[in-house]
């Protein structure tokens, strides 16, 4: 028994170490990535860049960064709650046993695993080809929105599942009835997991352009509607990196995307723990 015991605390003892080193050396490479953009951008931010048009001359990335804003929140208003609604019903009130459910499930792991470039391709086929929509960002948000619709899925899943029976049957236990229980006790206590499958969303949608250049477009303006073609900062510096002649701006650009990633992510964490105490 000493032996076996001894065993387990040196296994226990490695695992420790080799957790300890994987993080240290995951901190590390965010620390590079982000000090290296900082370093590289941070001296060619200067006024021009934040111009209401954009020119040749100022390269200005702030359409980019309203048309960001616009894709972003118009992804999620048709995403998050079709997503979350979807999780409700897989979880509270789904047959556990359905066959149905499974399905929903195998398709939706499924569905989170294309590559962003297929449903670049799917939107482009399908709403500027089939219903003839010209390149805008309505075709840009609807494209992210079923692409990031199975990760708030799973996540919100995730985060409902992890609820304890207890407080069901507590609720219950009161009088509560279920479409109250669901929404009085299950969810406010699920929303730190529900709002990190949102802030997963947002990244993946600040981040993507492979989808965008297909279905929104690459015009350098604040759209007219949500009709007119648009591009976001992901593919605003794409579209001058692939240039060749604003490498300097591409890096500025960077450093004003990294800061909105994490402004975004720091406010929903600060909603999270504030809805969590009420």
């Amino acid at each position: 028994m000493k032996k076996a015991k001894h065993r387990f605390d040196y296994v226990s003892l490695f695992l420790k170490i080799l957790v300890n080193i994987s993080v240290l050396i995951t901190v590390l490479i965010l620390s590079f990535i982000i000090i290296y953009i900082f370093v590289k951008g941070i001296p060619y931010i200067k006024p021009s860049l934040f111009a209401l048009e954009y020119n040749t001359d100022n390269v200005s990335l702030f359409p980019a960064m309203v048309n960001t804003f616009t894709i972003t929140i118009m992804s999620l208003l048709i995403a998050a709650p079709l997503g979350i609604a979807s999780a409700i019903y897989l979880v509270e009130y789904a047959n556990k046993n359905s066959k149905i459910v499974d399905v929903i499930r195998i398709t939706t792991e499924t569905l989170a695993g294309i590559p962003s470039i297929v449903y670049g391709l799917f939107g482009y086929l399908f709403f500027l080809v089939y219903i003839g929509w010209e390149f805008s960002i309505i075709a840009g948000a609807l494209t992210l929105s079923i692409m990031i619709l199975p990760l708030l899925i799973r996540t919100t899943e995730e985060a409902l599942l992890s609820v304890p029976d207890e407080y069901r049957q507590g609720s219950y236990g009161l009088g509560a009835g279920k479409l109250r229980t669901v929404f009085k006790i299950v969810l406010p206590s699920a929303i730190s997991g529900i709002l990190a499958g949102i802030i997963l969303s947002i990244g993946r949608i600040v981040g993507e352009t492979a989808a965008l250049i297909f279905t929104a477009g690459t015009v350098a303006q604040i759209p007219d509607s949500i009709f007119s073609s648009g591009r976001t900062l992901a593919v605003h510096m794409y579209a001058l990196n692939n240039e060749g002649l604003y490498i300097n701006e591409s890096y500025a650009t960077a450093v004003v995307l990294l800061i909105v990633v994490i402004l975004i992510n720091a406010l929903s964490t600060l909603i999270a723990k504030k809805l969590k105490k009420g």
